[in-house]
């Protein structure tokens, strides 16, 4: 883990010194839910809310690495999974013209807590899951001058479920963002 950080410290140390940079605040819906072995889950609603460094390369391309608390999980009857992660997607931006972009990257998610949550209790959860997600993002987004919006499928890739066996449980996740730029062009 502490490679991973390293390398993007590094990544966006070396990128700000070629790019015009810029940054904000954004926050928004998750339409979250369980992929893999799980079945029988229905979609939780739930959000997500964090901030943005975005390096512009070129007109065309951006390097654009997010900071998240993400909450994602499922629902199974009356019972709501959620768990609650710090997510670093890293996106790589194509602007199609100035006011639209297509965006791929990877994310790591670091799980800070997982709730069982029924009737108004709430049960601890987070040793049935593994501290870490990893996962793609596709996405498309739009600037309209401060403000911008995003639809992203992220689509995790690793087993999020601890001591599973041969069952394998990812995380599945529509976001929906809208975002402010503090700063920069």
């Amino acid at each position: 883990m502490k490679k991973v950080v390293l390398s993007l410290v590094v990544l966006l140390i070396s990128a700000s010194a070629f790019a015009q940079l810029s940054g904000g605040a954004k926050a928004g819906l998750n339409l979250a839910n369980w992929g893999g072995d799980v079945e029988g889950t229905d979609m939780l609603t739930s959000f997500h809310v964090g901030g943005y460094v975005n390096f512009a390369l070129s007109d065309a391309i951006s390097l654009q690495p997010e900071l998240l608390f993400n909450s994602v999980g499922a629902k199974i009857e009356d019972v709501s999974l959620v768990t609650n992660y710090i997510s670093i997607p890293v996106m790589l931006l194509y602007n199609v013209n100035e006011n639209f972009n297509i965006q791929a990257g990877p994310q790591i998610g670091l799980l800070m807590s997982a709730k069982a949550k029924f009737e108004g209790e709430s049960e601890d959860i987070k040793d049935a899951f593994t501290g870490t997600d990893f996962g793609v993002n596709l996405g498309l987004g739009a600037n309209f001058g401060k403000l911008n919006a995003t639809a992203r499928y992220c689509l995790g890739l690793a087993n999020v479920f601890e001591d599973s066996g041969d069952e394998k449980g990812t995380t599945s996740v529509i976001q929906i963002s809208l975002g402010y730029k503090l700063f920069g062009n």
